[in-house]
């Protein structure tokens, strides 16, 4: 197996994972952080904004993991890729999030 794809599969994951809560939010019609707010990351972008962020995030997912390579869901060198960066990503966003939602701060505290 190729490592680059293995690295494109794990980027792939991370994009999936970005997906879900910019446009979820944004199709229950909340504002919620993204790169694009003042400041990027902590201020809130439009419910539509976050929609067309969360889509974009979607879009490279399936350009990340379906068009590189031959992304195989029964092979687990692949699946465990997508899944490391889901679980980063996701666990990245619980801890920079949690402070602005009533989570975790990013000391445990």
């Amino acid at each position: 197996m190729n490592w680059l794809h293995d690295l494109s599969y794990l980027f792939g994951g991370a994009c999936l994972a970005n997906a879900v809560p910019h446009f979820v939010s944004g199709v229950m019609g909340r504002p919620f952080q993204s790169p694009f707010a003042k400041p990027p990351g902590e201020g809130l972008s439009s419910s539509t904004v976050n929609v067309l962020w969360g889509f974009a995030n979607f879009v490279i997912a399936y350009l990340l993991i379906a068009r590189v390579g031959h992304f195989d869901p029964r092979a687990a060198d692949h699946v465990i890729a997508v899944g490391l960066g889901v679980l980063l990503i996701g666990v990245m966003s619980a801890r920079l999030f949690g402070r602005f939602h009533g989570g975790n701060s990013p000391t445990g505290s």
